[in-house]
């Protein structure tokens, strides 16, 4: 599995959206970091050793100022933590998008719900790459979560962000040797899509 750090700048080359974030060493940095950023924050356990960060007991989310350093104290304490990732909090409906290069087909974008369900609710579909717009577009429409995203009382989601993701997604698979690419969530709000966590390998 490729380091927090090498998964970070593999999305900003390709200008998949990140929320501000930073990666830190000591409580007084993620503090610092926090109160530059505002509350509520995300902080995350960073580690290229650890797959399942939630398992883990290594996330909390909505975290206020007078939490960050004991937070950090006990994300440090996880088995394999090298640092902790500090992030805006955002709000969304979470999806799931990646890559896998499969030994038949070759480089694969896949897309689904997001979250901490998606193993269970298996809302997830593939496609070859590269892929067209279209092929984004119907990734997206072909979800059992798009009923939301569409439009469910009164809110719309960015669903042209998400289709701009996914294209963006394809073109890293095929131009890198990325052997498994995990966006999960994926965060798709009313005005914007994040990144919100990624695993690379």
């Amino acid at each position: 599995m490729k380091s927090p750090e090498d998964a970070e700048k593999m999305m900003r080359k390709y200008g998949i959206p990140l929320p501000c974030q930073k990666i830190v060493k000591s409580s007084r940095e993620a503090l610092k970091f926090a109160d530059k950023i505002g509350y509520p924050v995300v902080m995350k356990v960073s580690s290229s050793v650890i797959s399942h960060k939630t398992e883990s007991g290594g996330v909390f989310i909505g975290v206020v100022r007078g939490r960050v350093e004991k937070f950090f104290r006990k994300i440090m304490r996880i088995k394999g933590a090298e640092g902790v990732l500090v992030q805006k909090q955002v709000e969304g409906i979470e999806t799931i998008a990646g890559g896998i290069r499969d030994s038949q087909f070759g480089p694969c974008v896949s897309f689904g719900t997001g979250g901490i369900f998606v193993e269970v609710l298996k809302d997830v579909n593939f496609r070859v790459c590269p892929i067209t717009k279209k092929d984004a577009r119907d990734m997206v429409r072909e979800t059992k979560i798009y009923r939301i995203l569409e439009g469910y009382r009164g809110r719309t989601y960015d669903t042209d962000g998400l289709v701009e993701a996914l294209l963006r997604v394809s073109r890293l698979m095929v131009n890198e040797k990325i052997r498994e690419l995990d966006i999960n969530p994926l965060i798709c709000s009313e005005k914007g899509v994040w990144a919100a966590d990624v695993r690379m390998s």
